[in-house]
């Protein structure tokens, strides 16, 4: 007897005895702020420009978290300050002018958390985007 009631049941659907399928793709961008710094206060910029660097090799990647902040004091690269106490400076090619940056920078997040010559840019809050060319360790000359 249930059989026979079944086509007619099946006949009154509502508008919400329907089953839909959809399909939902999360994408997350990641984008990492890297602070100016000693724009604060005149005597730290001063005590900065007076020290003197000499570069030596860099390494090929940095951990993206260890980025503490960024110094612009040429035209074609970024100092980066690290949380151990080293310095980096970040090489740009030629036709990429530093002074882009002088409103802030940002590193757009990779999946393995690491920032690398040769393969990722840094981004100026104007909008545009200069490609690592290579990092170099400052040293303190004395």
């Amino acid at each position: 007897m249930l059989l026979a009631l079944a086509p007619a049941a099946s006949a009154e659907m509502g508008p919400f005895d329907r089953v839909e399928l959809a399909h939902l793709s999360i994408h997350q961008r990641i984008v990492i702020r890297i602070p100016r710094v000693f724009g604060r206060r005149y005597e730290e910029r001063a005590d900065f420009a007076e020290q003197r660097w000499t570069t030596k090799k860099g390494p090929k990647c940095v951990p993206m978290g260890a980025l503490e902040g960024a110094v612009i004091t040429g035209t074609d690269s970024v100092d980066l300050l690290v949380t151990d106490g080293t310095r980096l400076r970040a090489e740009f090619d030629d036709d990429c002018p530093a002074l882009d940056f002088y409103s802030g920078l940002y590193v757009k997040g990779t999946s393995d958390g690491m920032v690398c010559a040769d393969r990722d840019s840094i981004r100026s809050r104007s909008g545009s985007a200069c490609k690592i060319d290579r990092f170099r360790r400052l040293v303190a000359k004395r």
